[in-house]
């Protein structure tokens, strides 16, 4: 794959490609994603959850009703939302929001989230959104990084990417190629964007398998 190969497949501007590419070509490589199904899974994946290569970092700007509907009632109530989600009146306060929908037992279980602050701490960073304390010890352990103490590091792009090529693979994704729907419910834990995932998928192929 080259760097015009890339911009078509994710659909980006030529400013992104040149910016992702280097990253995201050597991410594939060091983690195995090397046929073009999978890197075309890999990066209509990526591409989805980034924003179309656009964010590391997560963001929490939400309504009352955007977390409630988004989060069940024991990681946020309605009077919560209120208080903290953005409104005509305030700013939402994306700091509590992460500590909210991240802490307690569901934290603590979910994604290992044991100190105050942990949520936004670990809230998600890099391509794929790496969220909570546990998944940041699996990732810099992997990567040769110490993301407890310096969790930021996930929103410089070559660690961004690395990240990325190292949950896809350590998560089972390349066992399940060209299979959108599986390799959605692996990333997500759900099927959340599904159609506009497989829409990147088929766009993708397109471009790297003729």
């Amino acid at each position: 794959m080259n760097l015009e190969q890339f911009k078509n497949a994710a659909g980006v501007s030529s400013e992104l490609a040149a910016r992702w590419f280097p990253y995201i070509d050597k991410a594939m490589s060091a983690f195995n994603i090397i046929q073009p199904v999978d890197q075309a899974m890999f990066i209509a994946q990526m591409g989805h959850e980034s924003t179309g290569y656009s964010r590391v970092v997560e963001s929490f700007n939400y309504s009352p009703e955007g977390l409630t509907n988004t989060f069940k009632k024991h990681r946020i109530t309605p009077e919560c939302a209120a208080k903290i989600g953005r409104t005509a009146t305030h700013p939402a306060n994306q700091q509590a929001i992460a500590n909210q929908i991240y802490g307690g037992a569901w934290g603590r279980e979910n994604l290992g989230n044991t100190e105050p602050g942990d949520g936004w701490k670990y809230r998600g960073r890099g391509l794929p959104q790496i969220t909570g304390r546990r998944n940041y010890k699996r990732c810099g352990e992997a990567l040769g990084l110490d993301l407890i103490n310096y969790p930021e590091l996930l929103e410089i792009d070559e660690y961004a990417a690395m990240s990325a090529a190292w949950f896809y693979s350590s998560s089972g994704c390349l066992n399940y190629s060209g299979n959108v729907a599986r390799i959605t419910r692996i990333i997500n834990g759900g099927e959340n964007g599904l159609k506009d995932r497989q829409s990147r998928f088929e766009k993708a192929l397109g471009v790297l398998v003729k």
